[in-house]
């Protein structure tokens, strides 16, 4: 059995690596940018529509705000990706907006960040994989039916793929990466094409219907109009979520580290910018249409759209339009585009154990999840995250549009108080800095985060305000409930911490002054022997085997039969009168300790090692017991003496190698059978 659990392991993760082999693990730029870049790329195909849905409810002539919306948002992209170049070259350890915010802003703030971004790679991979699974079902009928269990799956999938190593599964997501940017900027450059130099007209699937304002007949004015694009607005930043993910993971570069995380954020920063303005150009001019309610606000061929009809992704109604529908353009199209979205939670598979591991290391979190795996992933962190995104996917039916509205919360609290770090980052540094050059790069750097502070924090007030009451007060809660457990959790590692420092008072060259050993049996056989051969191994003060009189007839046919073997032990026979076998034994030892608090009193609990699980039902029961109470007593130690039997061979595939009391004899019997068959 273990041999196969091995076996199956590899295939599924490969081969192990050796920790030396860390360094063969690190990315260079090309693989980097989809591994990190996955999830603000994708966003291009839902982002866009998600600012048309937000403007419908002031009916089609509000469509004329989506340029001005999408200006402000690359304002924004462009904003972030220059802060971020700041905090990869000064803090390239890896901790990106957590280690910026503790170290300048200080614990709660850090706190605050960690929380927010765990959150929200939680919700990357729910989000992702459900529009992944979204797309695909409106293609399959059996997809749609079984939106769940595929979605799961999927996850399932993508932790194997991460479970292989970083480096690995990076070369895996590329080429759909890379296939999907080249798709989605060669569609766009040949719609442009079409409609500046041949004057061809663009025309999108929903062209043709008819998009009617939420309040008919109501034009929105004053404060309305200001919601109803903040909200647009709002939506549209989810193009940003993903952004912080390379200043995480600085660490899994190859050198010079900040200089290529750099250079990979620019990069993504110029592409994802790219694709999100020219997607927005041509839904515009190929007549897009969505709507906040399609139900009540469009009409198609001049009726109301049925119940239950959804919005038409913005990808592929724009591939219908720029290469015709169902042509070779907008099949590649459509298929990578729900590739994508899947992988799209590839970001969030390095962004969280990563930084699970930082908290790990600081002991806010268990520090399992500082522990690399056998391909030198953090194996515990992926395992976690896929377990976490799959209960949301549950909960939710894996329906994107309920889980997106928790998106982008956490995102924009880890922009903001990631923003206000660097400022005073820089202001500490120009203090003591005395070079001209030196602190005109300060002053430019303190700006450009500055401005980023504050735009992001205006977007974190809009997003709160627009989305709080239809999904984000979920976030909310749930961010100060993370908050509070990993403080928790920092407070007991602390107490341990100083409970098991040696202080002053503590002689660590002060000795017990006797050892006690007691062994318990209940029986003479081979597992007591062996018990007891150990015990007056290893040299004890006194030395008394201890049995439970449950039975008095019993417990005189033991005390003949200890003394007809001659066995060189005191035998202490503790009466129980209830029949009871832990408490007597409790009693004795607490008895042995009272008398010689100095002493310490050793335990030796003959074990029985089985290889089937349902043999753990059948033994040890007792001595399980027994050890959990004795564990809590001061001065007492337990030790457990395994007697291997014949089912335990099963989980080794092979006899143990010849040692004292490790290879059971085979009885006379047996042995003379065994030489009469040689005969």
């Amino acid at each position: 059995m273990a041999k196969m659990t091995d076996l199956l392991k590899r295939l599924l993760v490969g081969r192990a690596l050796r920790s030396g082999q860390l360094h063969e693990q690190l990315l260079p730029k090309r693989i980097a940018l989809p591994v990190f870049a996955s999830d603000p790329l994708s966003s291009v195909a839902y982002a866009p529509l998600e600012i048309l849905v937000a403007l419908s409810v002031a009916g089609v002539a509000a469509y004329a705000y989506a340029p001005w919306i999408a200006v402000a948002i690359v304002v924004l992209m462009f904003t972030v990706v220059a802060s971020y170049r700041q905090t990869v070259h000064a803090y390239p350890s890896g901790g990106g907006d957590y280690e910026v915010a503790m170290t300048n802003l200080g614990p709660n703030a850090g706190l605050t960040v960690a929380s927010a971004l765990l959150v929200d790679y939680v919700l990357t991979v729910a989000v992702s994989v459900s529009s992944g699974v979204d797309n695909i079902g409106s293609a399959i009928p059996f997809v749609a039916e079984h939106k769940v269990g595929v979605a799961v799956t999927m996850v399932v999938l993508l932790t194997v793929l991460n479970l292989r190593g970083i480096r690995e599964s990076g070369t895996i997501f590329a080429v759909p990466t890379y296939a999907f940017v080249v798709g989605v900027l060669g569609m766009i450059a040949w719609g442009l094409t079409r409609v500046g130099v041949f004057g061809d007209e663009l025309v999108a699937p929903s062209a043709g219907y008819e998009l009617r304002a939420e309040h008919e007949g109501s034009a929105l004015a004053g404060l309305a109009l200001a919601f109803m694009l903040l909200r647009a607005f709002s939506n549209g930043c989810a193009a940003l979520t993903g952004v912080e993910a390379i200043s995480n993971g600085v660490p899994a570069f190859r050198k010079p580290k900040s200089k290529n995380a750099a250079t990979t954020l620019a990069m993504m920063g110029l592409v994802a910018v790219s694709m999100f303005v020219g997607v927005i150009a041509l839904a515009l001019m190929s007549g897009v249409k969505a709507a906040e309610d399609p139900a009540r606000q469009l009409l198609i061929d001049g009726r109301p759209a049925p119940a239950g009809f959804t919005n038409e992704a913005i990808l592929p109604q724009v591939a219908s339009a720029v290469f015709g529908h169902d042509s070779a353009g907008f099949l590649f199209i459509s298929a990578i585009t729900a590739l994508i979205l899947f992988l799209a939670a590839n970001t969030a598979f390095n962004g969280f154990p990563v930084l699970g591991s930082i908290l790990a290391q600081d002991r806010y979190l268990p520090r399992q999840l500082h522990t690399r795996g056998d391909r030198l992933a953090f194996s515990n962190g992926i395992v976690l995250l896929a377990g976490f995104a799959c209960l949301l996917i549950f909960v939710f039916n894996a329906n994107p549009s309920a889980l997106v509205h928790l998106y982008i919360v956490g995102v924009f609290v880890s922009f903001t108080l990631s923003q206000i770090g660097m400022v005073i980052h820089w202001t500490r540094l120009l203090r003591t800095e005395t070079d001209r050059q030196a602190r005109r790069r300060m002053v430019r750097s303190r700006l450009i985060n500055g401005f980023g502070a504050a735009f992001t924090g205006l977007v974190l007030m809009v997003v709160l305000v627009t989305k709080f009451l239809i999904g984000a007060w979920i976030v909310v809660l749930a961010m100060p409930v993370l908050f509070i457990l990993m403080r928790s959790i920092r407070s007991h590692y602390d107490k341990v911490a100083s409970e098991l420092e040696i202080t002053g008072d503590y002689d660590a060259t002060v000795l017990p002054a006797r050892n006690h050993a007691i062994v318990l049996i209940s029986k003479i056989h081979k597992p007591t022997m062996r018990a007891l051969a150990y015990a007056r191994a290893t040299r004890p003060s006194t030395l008394e085997a201890v049995t439970v009189g449950v039975d008095g007839a019993e417990a005189r046919r033991l005390q003949e039969e200890w003394e007809r073997h001659g066995i060189p032990v005191p035998l202490k026979m503790l009466d129980s009168p209830y029949r009871e076998i832990t408490q007597p034994i409790l009693d004795y030892v607490k008895h042995l300790r009272r008398r010689s608090p100095r002493d310490v009193v050793t335990v030796f609990i003959p074990e029985y090692v089985v290889g089937h699980w349902w043999e753990h039902l059948l033994h040890n029961q007792s001595a399980l017991r027994l050890k959990a109470r004795l564990l809590f007593k001061p001065g007492v130690m337990v030790t457990s003496v395994p007697w291997q039997l014949h089912s335990s061979d099963r989980l080794t595939g092979r006899p143990e190698p010849s040692a004292p009391g490790s290879v059971r004899r085979p009885s006379r019997r047996r042995a003379e059978d065994e030489e009469i068959s040689a005969r």
